[in-house]
């Protein structure tokens, strides 16, 4: 898998590169973030690793340009910041996954590993698995999924949801109202081992949430259940 690493701190992407190279990618290397920019918007990157405190343009700005531009290659952040509102503001700009420093490097090589692992799998993957497990369309309050063709309405009007929410939600949905833990959620939707902690899970509910429930703080539909999991209930109260 060829990598892009974006970072201006010269020792920490060296030694990424190093560890990454080791483990069989291609690895290039942008300090700047006016470079990596430029070659994340050109062919033949499969991953961007990107640090968000880049000097202009930042890596807010270069995640945003990215995915308004129509280019969906994944993206890692690398940040210090540990806020959650800043995590929030990562996922809603189309990062795939967030990991604040210091971080170990085992766990990035187990997320950079499983984004090869879905890569390898192709885009196709969720909905032939949908097909085989007889998942079929499902509604929940004013909102109807359609796994074959990978569309969500809500209230009559098209919703965008970013391939990894899609992917929460049909996870979700093919469970009938069932728990999910979050675990099995990172296995199926990220295919991260059981081992790798993350609140990657969620914040993409919470997105979910907003895009998809009439209150999001008082959700109806998309419901946690405490210190375990979520899982969708189809009917109203």
């Amino acid at each position: 898998m060829r990598i892009l690493i974006v970072e201006d701190n010269r020792n920490l992407a060296s030694g990424l590169q190093h560890n990454l190279e080791i483990e069989g990618h291609i690895v290039e290397v942008a300090f700047e973030g006016s470079a990596g920019l430029l070659r994340a918007q050109q062919p033949g990157v499969d991953l961007v690793i990107l640090d968000l405190m880049l000097p202009k343009p930042d890596g807010y700005q270069i995640l945003r340009t990215l995915r308004e531009g129509g280019i969906e290659t994944p993206v890692i952040v690398l940040t210090a910041r540990g806020e959650e509102g800043d995590k929030v503001r990562g996922f809603r700009l189309g990062a795939d996954d967030y990991i604040t420093k210091p971080f170990g490097l085992l766990e990035l090589l187990a997320r950079v590993e499983a984004i090869r692992r879905r890569i390898r799998l192709g885009s196709s993957h969720v909905s032939a698995s949908a097909a085989r497990s007889g998942v079929t369309a499902f509604e929940f309050g004013d909102v109807r999924v359609n796994p074959a063709t990978r569309s969500v309405v809500r209230a009559g009007e098209p919703v965008a949801l970013r391939p990894k929410e899609f992917d929460l939600l049909l996870a979700l949905g093919r469970r009938d109202g069932e728990l999910v833990s979050r675990i099995d959620l990172l296995e199926e939707v990220w295919g991260y081992d059981s081992e790798v902690v993350s609140r990657t899970v969620d914040t993409h509910v919470r997105q979910l949430r907003v895009k998809l429930e009439q209150n999001p703080h008082a959700p109806l539909h998309i419901l946690t259940v405490r210190k375990t999991g979520y899982r969708l209930k189809r009917e109203s109260p």
